[in-house]
């Protein structure tokens, strides 16, 4: 058996996890509540998942790129606007978006409605951005563009010069 197929297959040490809900990590960041429904933990790290809901008239952060993760965004409920580079995505609820290393991007919600998106991180490696970002402002501290920008860096992403964000 080719070590490929080894790796492949189900590991029986493997638990199985369930985030009921109300369940999961919640993650407040101004006017966006986030609910971390697996951070990589359960999955080798390989894959994390969280819930967000965008407040109406909600800004999302500078425009950015990552530089080892995907990030995949799924519109549960209400319309997001996705800014890719110079191109804006209006997505209604069921669009899926998937962004790869090294692509420009931001979203916002710009309706008089809450907008509800189920995150992907592939790896798992930017869930702790959100915590970082979390306990900044919990200490009290603004949180300013550089402090944004030193927690991104963090975690293989920068923002997107070059490109206007909204």
């Amino acid at each position: 058996m080719t070590e490929e197929a080894k790796t492949s297959e189900p590991q029986a040490d493997l638990a199985v996890t369930v985030v009921r809900p109300g369940e999961g990590e919640m993650i407040a960041l101004g006017p966006t509540r986030m609910r971390i429904l697996e951070d990589g933990s359960h999955t080798g790290h390989r894959l994390a998942i969280a819930e967000s809901v965008l407040a109406p008239h909600t800004e999302g952060p500078p425009q950015h790129r990552h530089g080892r993760h995907d990030e995949g965004f799924y519109v549960l409920s209400g319309t997001v606007r996705f800014t890719v580079g110079d191109e804006d995505y209006v997505a209604a609820t069921g669009t899926l978006v998937m962004v790869p290393p090294g692509t420009p991007h931001t979203f916002a919600n710009l309706t008089d409605q809450p907008a509800v998106i189920l995150s992907t991180f592939t790896p798992d490696l930017y869930v702790q951005y959100f915590r970082d970002l979390q306990e900044v402002l919990a200490g009290g501290r603004p949180l300013t563009p550089q402090a944004n920008i030193d927690a991104m860096s963090r975690y293989a992403t920068e923002p997107a010069t070059g490109h206007a964000s909204p």
